[in-house]
C-alpha cells in the first residue's frame, strides 16, 4: 500500500483523467446533469467549454444526448450521481446506450452509503446490480485514485458502453503509480491459503487491513481486488476459490446483484465453496456520517475479521 500518499477521492481521479483525455482526443466530449462540481467533470468544462454539455436536472435527456453524440462519432463521458445515472435514467441507458452498444462512458459518482448525510434518496446501493444486468455493459468499480485514473484513460479505446462507479470520500492509495490499465479486472493484492476475500471499491483497503489482523490470528487470507465486476475474471476467481476453499465478498452495495452474486455465480458453475457476503442487506440506507453508516451497516474491518473467523470455524 502506498501509505505515504495522502488519501484522495476516486471522483477526483475521474476529473483529472477526463481532462487528460480531452487534451489527447478532440472527439472526447463530456456531459453532466448540473453536478459538475461534485462529479469533477467541471475540470473538463473549464478547459473545453465547447465540448461540454450541461443537461441540467434532466438525467434521462443527458443519456439520450450522449447516445446521439456517440452515433455522431464522439466519445461521450456522461456524469451524474450514481443514484440518478442508474435509477432515473435506466430506460434511456438500456434502450439508447446498452442495446445499440454505443461507446458511452457513464461515470457515476457518489456511489454507496458514503454519500453520508444526503441519506437513502441519494445512496445508490443497487447501481452495480442494475448495470450488471444490462447486456453489453462493462461495470467498473476501482479501488483507489490511481486505478480510477487508469480506468478512465483505458476506457477511451474500449468498444461499447461502460459504467464507472466513483465515490465521494477520500480513500487510501493502494497502487503507488497509475497502472497501465485494469487488465482482466482481478488483482491478487495479497496471496493466502485459508480464505479468499474478494472486494471492490472502498472495501479493498478494508480487506487488506482485515487480512493483516487475521494473520495475527493464524488465518492466511488472500485479498483480491475485483475492479471489473462485469465481465468478471472467472479464471482468477475460480483459481482463488480452488486454492482456499472458502470466500468472503465485501462491497459498499446491496448483497443482491453486486459483487457477491457475481462471485457466487462463478463458484456455482466452476468451484462450489462456501461464501459469506459482506454488504448491505435487503434494506435502504439512512442519513449519517459515512463512518457511522459503515459501522451501522456492518461494513468495517472488524466485521470482515469476524466473518472470516466464523467461516473458519464452520468447517
Amino acid at each position: 500500500m502506498a501509505a505515504e500518499l495522502k488519501p484522495r477521492a476516486t471522483r477526483e481521479a475521474y476529473g483529472e483523467a477526463l481532462l487528460e483525455l480531452g487534451a489527447r482526443h478532440p472527439e472526447v466530449v463530456a456531459l453532466d446533469a448540473d453536478l459538475s462540481g461534485s462529479t469533477k467533470s467541471g475540470n473538463f468544462a473549464a478547459a473545453y467549454p465547447q465540448r461540454f454539455f450541461n443537461a441540467g436536472v434532466a438525467e434521462a435527456n443527458m443519456m439520450n444526448m450522449a447516445a446521439g453524440l456517440a452515433i455522431g462519432g464522439k466519445i461521450p463521458y456522461a456524469s451524474t450521481f450514481a443514484v440518478f445515472a442508474t435509477g432515473r435514467a435506466f430506460d434511456q441507458v438500456r434502450q439508447s446506450i446498452a442495446q445499440p452498444r454505443l461507446p458511452v462512458r457513464i461515470c457515476a459518482s457518489h456511489g454507496g452509503l458514503t454519500v453520508g448525510e444526503d441519506g437513502c434518496t441519494h445512496q445508490s446501493i443497487e447501481d452495480i446490480g442494475l448495470m450488471r444486468m444490462l447486456p453489453n455493459m462493462r461495470v467498473v468499480v476501482p479501488a483507489d485514485f490511481n486505478q480510477t485514473y487508469a480506468a478512465v484513460i483505458e476506457s477511451y479505446n474500449l468498444p461499447g458502453p461502460m459504467y464507472l462507479r466513483t465515490g465521494r470520500p477520500n480513500v487510501p492509495f493502494l497502487y503507488e503509480q497509475v497502472p497501465e490499465g485494469l487488465g482482466n479486472g482481478c488483482d491478487i493484492l495479497k496471496e493466502g491459503s485459508d480464505i479468499s476475500i474478494f472486494a471492490c471499491g472502498i472495501m479493498v483497503a478494508k480487506a487488506l487491513e482485515a487480512a493483516r489482523r487475521l494473520e495475527k490470528r493464524d488465518i492466511d487470507a488472500e485479498v483480491v481486488n475485483v475492479s471489473i465486476i462485469k465481465p468478471i475474471d472467472a479464471d482468477t476467481v475460480a483459481g482463488s476459490l480452488s486454492k482456499t476453499g472458502r470466500a468472503i465478498t465485501a462491497e459498499e452495495h446491496s448483497i443482491i446483484g453486486g459483487l457477491g452474486d457475481a462471485v457466487a455465480e462463478v463458484a456455482a458453475e466452476q468451484c462450489p465453496v462456501r461464501i459469506g457476503r459482506l454488504g448491505i442487506k435487503d434494506t435502504f440506507g439512512k442519513s449519517g456520517h459515512p463512518d457511522q453508516l459503515l459501522e451501522e451497516f456492518h461494513l468495517t474491518v472488524a466485521d470482515l475479521v469476524n466473518l472470516a473467523q466464523d467461516m473458519q470455524k464452520s468447517e
